[in-house]
This record gives C-alpha cells, structure tokens and sequence, in this order.
C-alpha cells in the first residue's frame, strides 16, 4: 500500500540567500521519525528524475512498510507546459500541500489568480494544506491574527492565506522556520494525520473490493446464525414475613402464654419470634443474664412490664412440644395487656408498621397519654443494649425493613440449643431446632409436628437421605430466607432436600443458583470440568425440578461441541438425545456449509477471510 503526495509552490524566497536551508518536503522527509530513508536515498531519488525538471520525486517508507511517494512541483509553468502531465499528478494524489513563500506577493496573487481554479477543477475530496512559509520581512514579531491588517505591502497576510485555504477547503498553516516544531510537530503533525486517513480509507476500500469478488466470484461463507434463547426462569417472591405472621394465627408449637393482672389468659405466642426481636424477652425467658445485656433501662423494663408465674393451679394453654407446658407470664401493666395483642402482632409482622401499631393503640386508648405511654414501652422492648433509643419518630421507620433484618435475628438461634424443643440426629451428630420456625416456613413440617405421626410427640428426630451440612442449609434458609450454596453440587443437594420437604422457593434458588454458575463458566473450563452435566440433568428431572432440567437441556444443545465429546453424553435418553440434535448450536447445516467453504478456500489457495 502506498500513499501519494504531491507538493506544488515555491517557498525558496522564504529566506535570506545566505542562509537558506532545504525545502519544506525535502525538510519534513529528512527529519520525520515515521519516515524511514536516509539521506542518500532521498538524494539518489530526486536526481533520478533529472530528465524531468518540472517535478523532483522523493521515494521513502513511512509508519514501517508503507511507500509514500512524493511529487515536489516548485514551478507553476506545469500547468502551461504539461497540463496531462500535471492533471495526473492531482488526479493520483492523496495529498495536496501548497507553499508559498510570504515575503513573494506577486508570485501569491498569480497561483491564486490563474493556477488555483484548475486545481479546484481537479481535485476530488483530497485533503489540501497550505503551507504559508517564512518570517515576514520588515517586522519586529510575525502578526498570525486574522482581523491584522498590518502586514500589507510587499508581503502575503495571514488573512489573504485563509482566504484562500476557504475557497479550497484547505488546512492553512503558518511556518516561521523550518526547525524541528513547525516541521516535525506542527506540518507534521497535520500531514501525518491526512497520511492515516487516505491509509483508512484506502483499507475499506479495498476490503470492499474483496468482499466484491468473494460474492460474484466463489463461493460466500456461511452465516452462523444464532443460538436459540435458553428459557427464562422466574423467581418465586418471599413470603418469609407473612409465614411468621401466620405463625401467631394458627396457635402450633406455642410454648409461652400471657395472662393480664387478672390472672385471665390473653394470648399465646413463642419465645423464639420474640427473642429473634427484643432483648427484654430474652432476658425474660433466660436466653441472657443481666451481666450479658449490661443495659439498665432493659433490665428495668422486664421487671416493670413482665413476671413469670410457675402457679401449677394456674389455668394453661395446650402444650406446645412434648412434655414442656407452655410457660406463663403475667403482664403488670394493665394498659400495656389491654394492647398486647395488637403489639405481638405487630412483632410478628416484623416490628416496622409504626403507624398501623399506633392505629390500633388508639383505636382502644383513648387517651392520647396513654397511647404514648404504651408506644415508649413498645420502643423499650425493641431498644438494642448499650445503644440510646432512636427509634424516637415511628413515621421515620416506616418504610423500612422488617427488624428480622437488623437487631438480633433467627438467625442467632440457628443450630443452637437455646430454646430448642427439637433435635435432628443426621449422621450420627445432632442439630437443635425450634418447631415454631418448622412449622411456619415449611408445610410438610407442619404437618409432620402436628399430626398423627411419630415426630409429633417425639423430641429425637432422625432424617435420612441428606448430609448435615446440606440439612443445616435447609435450615438456615428456613431460619434467614437465604442460603449460599458452595458451589454447584452442594446446591443440586440442597435443591434435593428442598423438594423433600416441599419447599418450592428454595428449589427456585437452587436453580439459579446453578443456571448462573454454569452461565459464568467459559467454554474452555467447561470443556475441562468434572461435573457429569448429563447426571445433572437425569436429578433434576428425578426430583420434578422441570425448569433446571429444561434449561439444561437447552445448555447442552447450545454447547454441543462441548459435551458431545464427553463420555456421559451417551447416558442422554432418546428423547432427550433427539431434543439435543434438533436444537444443537451450531448446527449440522452450518458446519456443512463450513467444510465446503474451507474446502473451496483452499482449492484457491487464498487466505479465508472468515476463519
């Protein structure tokens, strides 16, 4: 590839004869560091074309492999003396530079008035500079201001070199010398560009060319098309607050019932939704001493509000678990009491609807004192040891989370014996639970606990069919409404144990949980890993998990060179295998095609444009 440049004026009376040194092109082509030729070769160049004065030619290479070829025309008289010659300079060139010298009008005024409108007749969208070369002579300092009209006389004015780059679309310079900045940074610098973009232009146009003779002349390579969409799996939304909410409801597992001042019963509840909430009943039901909380106003609140009655004469509520009656705990505060089920329920919903709570405070207090009253002591209860009570402005906390996200959470009794009232032996190890969170996060546990089984007057429970550390997964999901599997086959595990026991969420889970995984994986470490896709496949399908075995199904297809040469890939079924087939990426059409063309490419011994 090569770039022309054809260089038509005259700037030798730019300087005094004294000291004049090389032209502008000769200059630029001596000094570029994109322009590789030494000065021997540029000489031997330009006296190679003695017999033909009009021009000097100059042969170099620039940006490393590309020829530029320079045509230097420093007498107007080849447009008298050879127009054809002269026509196919312009016609060929990539760049035009005019340069003129400043301190020379009257040579300016006859290329602007006679040899400029034949260029303008010639050009074709070709870049043009216009190189305004040399100090102005009879001035102090050289005026580059284009409203400056001092510079009339002898010499050529900025303002008549603009002009004149206008009606040429040209780029206008000014060089006062040709040192290193006007020759290497400043003209360089904008021939070096119009250089890079007559070589972009002449790369598309060539690559057109290509495509030209590959569409008219052979055979066209064949279009990949893409692969299919792999189904969209859409996750199940939470219903973690409305599970414990119900849990105050439907009275199951309840172990601890409060009584008004009266010794009458007003509701029953459970210690571990409570404690998950507040630290007074923490302390109430012994989960912490005195000395762990280290809070005053906490311990001064569970003395004023609450007190344990262990009356065996006392009337009870229906046991709770096996052989542990419910515990009982007389209310002081008799206004307190009377809006205790509305303050349970607020708990249960997660402790965050203030303005609903003072609703229904209201709604029975109807003195607004009172219902003050009743609201500090809810804050009480709700306040975090050792921390100044802000939860001053219930509107503030009205949009936010439930508590189960801040403060103490179910998560601290999780696989701990506080307030255990069941025990899983998995593996010969046990695990403390608590049946009021079985019960209201998972229906087969409900029923297991609540019905005419076994576990349902037992305290010892074994569990078969998972690991421990997949069933304390099950139980941290049903504790926290999160889990975060290790890695894949940790989650096909846990997805397992989740269809056990019918939890359909946590199945979601699991499946994008392995979907983005295997999504993330790139080709070369799919290829290279130890997971059998296919023995996937065959337990999703085993345990009804339909989304994850369809996507699989679809992964497979779509990644069939992969796994089409992998061992496990003959354990597919005939159903699945046709499924494979008809939905493989990419397909037998297309790898057709691309053997014919990589064949007929070949056949002409040319380089593929494609491959």
């Amino acid at each position: 590839m090569s770039i022309h440049i054809v260089a038509l004026g005259n700037e030798g009376d730019s300087f005094h004869q004294d000291n004049r040194p090389s032209g502008l092109i000769r200059t630029y082509l001596g000094r570029s560091p994109l322009v590789s030729g030494d000065e021997s070769s540029l000489l031997l160049n330009a006296t190679s074309t003695v017999a033909r004065p009009v021009f000097t030619e100059y042969q170099a290479s620039a940006f490393g492999n590309v020829k530029l070829v320079v045509h230097d025309c420093p007498v107007w008289d080849i447009f008298d003396s050879d127009w054809y010659t002269s026509r196919n300079l312009i016609g060929g060139a990539d760049i035009i530079v005019i340069k003129y010298s400043v301190n020379d009008k009257f040579s300016f005024h006859e290329v602007k008035d006679n040899y400029i409108p034949v260029i303008k007749r010639a050009l074709n969208s070709v870049p043009v500079i216009i190189a305004a070369v040399g100090t102005r002579q009879n001035e102090e300092l050289p005026c580059t201001c284009p409203l400056c009209t001092s510079d009339r006389g002898s010499c050529v004015s900025t303002t008549e070199g603009i002009q004149l780059a206008k009606e040429l679309g040209a780029t206008y310079l000014e060089l006062h010398s040709l040192d290193d900045f006007y020759i290497g940074k400043y003209f360089g610098g904008v021939l070096e560009y119009f250089m890079i973009q007559a070589l972009n232009q002449k790369t598309s146009e060539k690559m057109k060319k290509r495509k030209m003779s590959n569409s008219f002349h052979g055979i066209r390579p064949p279009q990949l098309e893409q692969p299919e969409k792999m189904p969209i799996l859409k996750a199940e939304a939470s219903h973690y607050n409305s599970d414990l909410n119900n849990l105050l409801f439907c009275c199951q597992c309840v172990d601890v019932v409060f009584y008004n001042p009266d010794l009458k019963e007003v509701v029953e509840a459970h210690k571990i939704v409570l404690c998950a909430v507040s630290h007074v009943f923490m302390l109430l039901f012994n989960v912490k001493s005195p000395a762990d909380i280290q809070d005053s106003s906490i311990i001064r609140t569970t003395q004023d509000l609450f007190a344990i009655n262990r009356d065996a004469a006392l009337p009870g509520a229906s046991q709770g678990s096996p052989g542990n009656p419910p515990l009982r705990v007389i209310v002081k505060d008799a206004l307190f009491c009377l809006c205790l089920s509305d303050i349970l329920r607020f708990i249960y919903s997660g402790a965050f609807q203030w303005e609903e709570l003072e609703e229904d405070i209201r709604k029975k207090l109807k003195d607004s004192g009172d219902v003050s009253n009743v609201i500090e002591k809810v804050k009480c209860i709700l306040k975090t040891p050792g921390k100044i009570n802000c939860l001053r402005n219930c509107k503030t906390y009205q949009a936010r989370k439930p508590l189960w996200f801040y403060n103490t959470s179910l998560k601290f009794f999780l696989n701990k014996p506080m307030l255990a009232d069941v025990v899983f032996e998995i593996q010969g190890t046990t695990v403390p639970a608590h049946r009021a969170i079985l019960v209201a996060r998972c229906e087969v546990m409900a029923a297991m606990f609540n019905g005419n089984y076994m576990e349902a007057k037992s305290v010892l429970i074994p569990v078969y069919g998972v690991s421990k550390e997949t069933f304390l997964s099950f139980l941290e999901y049903l504790y926290t409404d999160s889990c975060c599997p290790a890695g894949i086959f940790q989650a096909m595990c846990l997805l397992i144990c989740a269809e056990m026991y019918q939890v359909s969420r946590l199945q979601h889970i699991c499946e994008l949980f392995i979907i983005t995984q295997l999504q993330s994986m790139p080709s070369r470490e799919l290829a290279s890993m130890n997971l059998d896709i296919v023995d996937l496949l065959k337990k999703a399908k085993f345990h009804h998990s339909d989304c994850l075995s369809t996507w699989l199904l679809h992964f497979i297809a779509t990644n069939y060179l992969i796994f089409s040469q992998k061992p496990e890939f003959q354990d597919l079924s005939v159903e699945e295998r046709s499924f494979v087939e008809k939905h493989r990426w990419p397909s037998n059409m297309y790898l057709k095609q691309l053997a014919e063309y990589r064949k007929y490419i070949h056949s002409r011994k040319c380089r593929c444009l494609v491959m």
